[in-house]
């Protein structure tokens, strides 16, 4: 990972603005839930888990100022690769 990214531990935002990141994150154009349909709410509950069981990251890029949500695994193969 280069200097401008860096991970955010959940612990360290409040519930508000993780609820925030959360929705921003499910409401943006392209996220795909498959062939079932769930609530907002589902929705939100679901990354809340991924993201308390680390399957799911936050990633704070310096240079947008902007925060992404990131798989574990998509982030293990980017750091990988740069290596």
């Amino acid at each position: 990972m280069d200097e401008q990214n860096f991970i955010i531990p959940m612990e360290q935002i409040s519930k508000d603005a993780l609820n925030s990141i959360i929705e921003d994150f499910i409401l943006r154009e392209g996220t795909d839930y498959g062939s079932e349909s769930f609530s907002l709410e589902e929705k939100k509950k679901q990354v809340y888990l991924q993201i308390k069981s680390k399957k799911v990251l936050i990633l704070y890029d310096q240079e947008s100022e902007s925060i992404n949500l990131i798989t574990n695994r998509d982030f293990q193969k980017y750091n990988s690769e740069k290596i």
